[in-house]
């Protein structure tokens, strides 16, 4: 390759990664979508006497929008119940797109997704079981994309470029959280909650079109890349055997002391993580009784500081391998301990602080965690990239634990509802 420009930013792979970059924004944003409209959803005569929650800035009589009766505890199974979809096709799905390849099962699940975003308000209508049993299928798709996502670059990403990569990609989910909490207040109050759904679920059906045109498994069978793009991963990888196979070395992983470090670490990160984002709107509406709109723009804040982090984490990071600065396994450690100890530092503080210092303190929780993206998140493809489906496999098992019971402990958490809760919750 020598003597050859190799294509660096304007290039298929780097393209590929903002499409999934946008894919996982608005999967992101499905998810979240019901954090922000569940503020609105529900008649405030029916909110627990223990904790007065504000109805500032809410529609009014002005938007025909239905209001429910639901209680908090009711309104915490609602929100925890997209995860137990995710408990059944998580894993599996990484499994199966590590084999066969994570195109189609990446736009199935996106577009199952998005369908049933459009259907969230009319299972509302039908009533409680029905909007549980919505968002449990949505789950199922959701959990068919994640699982997904991570095989990709087993094929496309050079090693020195895994961290910048997949960093774009993972970035999706900051902006799917930055985007969702920003304007879903706005959305909410100004056009009706059911149009958080319509427009995110919109949105969804239009990058499956993209998708399905430009996305493909792996560089050799695409029509649109250069010969020479081509020739420089193919090159990159020829040390990396992944070629497809049903067989993972079940007992070998089972010994392996690295990979049970990432899985006990992806719990913790993915704990924490999973209950600040499903938890901010209503922790920010019961802490500090802000109006929705407001609401949406201070939870937005932490994720600025979260993606600004993982750009910039993952450029340090991959700076750091190319000039040899530092070893592969001191730069993974390096970023994964700055990543999980001081949000959790931070974290711990927020109850007990101002309102201006405990969103300080979220900012740069959510922000710093992110250089766990540099760290032990893309680990998991540095010591399975010779096994096809073990990364995709890797990441489901380790994001799954930690983000289901995340999703649990909130909604016990939510029906509680009282201040003590919550200082034990953080």
């Amino acid at each position: 390759l020598q003597g050859k420009k190799i294509p660096g930013f304007w290039s298929v792979r780097y393209g590929l990664a903002i499409i999934i970059h946008f894919c996982l924004f608005v999967t992101t944003s499905q998810n979240l979508s019901l954090s922000i409209a569940i503020v609105a959803m529900v008649n405030s005569t029916c909110q627990s006497n223990q904790t007065s929650v504000s109805r500032k800035g809410q529609p009014d009589v002005t938007l025909d929008v239905p209001a429910y009766d639901w209680s908090p505890e009711i309104q915490g199974i609602i929100l925890s119940s997209i995860t137990y979809g995710q408990i059944i096709t998580l894993t599996p799905s990484g499994y199966f797109a590590g084999v066969l390849g994570a195109r189609k099962i990446f736009m199935i699940g996106l577009f199952i997704s998005s369908v049933l975003s459009f259907l969230i308000p009319l299972a509302a209508a039908q009533g409680v079981a029905y909007i549980i049993l919505t968002r449990t299928a949505q789950g199922l798709a959701q959990g068919m994309e994640l699982g997904a996502s991570p095989s990709f670059w087993v094929k496309w990403a050079p090693p020195l470029e895994r961290s910048r990569i997949s960093s774009i990609t993972s970035s999706g989910t900051i902006l799917g959280i930055f985007t969702v909490l920003l304007v879903g207040g706005f959305i909410c109050q100004s056009l009706g909650w059911p149009y958080i759904f319509y427009i995110f679920g919109g949105i969804g059906c239009v990058c499956c079109v993209i998708w399905f045109s430009l996305v493909y498994d792996d560089p050799i069978n695409h029509p649109y890349i250069s010969e020479s793009e081509k020739e420089y991963i193919t090159f990159s990888l020829a040390g990396e055997n992944s070629s497809p196979s049903w067989s993972l070395p079940v007992s070998a992983m089972i010994r392996s002391l690295p990979l049970w470090a990432i899985i006990i670490t992806g719990f913790c990160r993915f704990w924490l993580v999973t209950n600040l984002t499903i938890s901010l709107p209503l922790l920010i509406n019961i802490m500090f009784d802000f109006d929705i709109k407001n609401n949406g723009i201070l939870s937005a804040l932490p994720s600025i500081a979260a993606w600004i982090c993982i750009t910039l984490g993952s450029q340090m990071a991959d700076f750091l391998l190319s000039k040899k600065i530092l070893s592969l396994v001191v730069v993974r450690k390096l970023f994964t301990v700055l990543g999980m100890l001081l949000p959790s530092v931070f974290i711990t503080a927020v109850p007990y602080v101002s309102s201006i210092t405990a969103i300080t303190l979220l900012m740069l929780s959510m922000g710093i965690s992110c250089l766990c993206y540099s760290g032990f998140m893309i680990n998991s493809l540095d010591i399975t990239v010779s096994i096809a489906p073990g990364s995709a496999f890797l990441n489901a098992i380790y994001q799954l634990p930690g983000t289901q019971q995340g999703n649990s402990f909130f909604g016990y958490l939510y029906s509680q509802r009282r201040s003590n809760e919550l200082q034990e919750g953080f």
